[in-house]
């Protein structure tokens, strides 16, 4: 696999990553204290060219919390028990990041309530408080 295909048109190529190793931590039987299988990816959102600004920035607005004071998104996966499957997990969660700031956010169109329903809201409101008013108590002095 060369590239990281987010979209039809947004494709990261696999050279970008760079990925390094470490123990993991719950079972593992016999390879627990011996293999290295944790994967963690990290990439350079600043310096790569295969996303477009308005992505970049979408996703820094987004996930601030996984990019790290140089500007690197960080990715673990300890899932499986072996590396290659903890890799392919760290891509797939990064696409899966990535789909979702793909497509820009709708603009609201500004919209006010019709009169009918203005109307509606006041009546339903002076029958709650004709209801809440006839609950009182009628004190002999009034």
């Amino acid at each position: 696999m060369t590239l990281l295909k987010v979209t039809g048109k947004i494709q990261i190529p696999v050279r970008e990553f760079e990925f390094t190793f470490a123990r993991s931590s719950g079972p593992g039987g016999q390879n627990v204290n011996k293999v290295n299988t944790k994967a963690t990816l990290t990439w350079n959102l600043d310096e790569t060219s295969s996303l477009p600004t308005a992505l970049k920035d979408r996703f820094r607005s987004r996930y601030r919390r996984r990019i790290n004071r140089e500007g690197q998104v960080v990715i673990q996966s300890q899932r499986y028990r072996d590396q290659g499957r903890n890799i392919a997990d760290c891509l797939a969660k990064l696409q899966e990041l990535l789909r979702s700031v793909a497509q820009p956010p709708k603009k609201r169109k500004a919209t006010r309530p019709s009169k009918g329903s203005i109307r509606r809201r006041l009546e339903s409101k002076k029958a709650n408080s004709a209801k809440k008013e006839s609950r009182k108590r009628i004190r002999p002095d009034d």
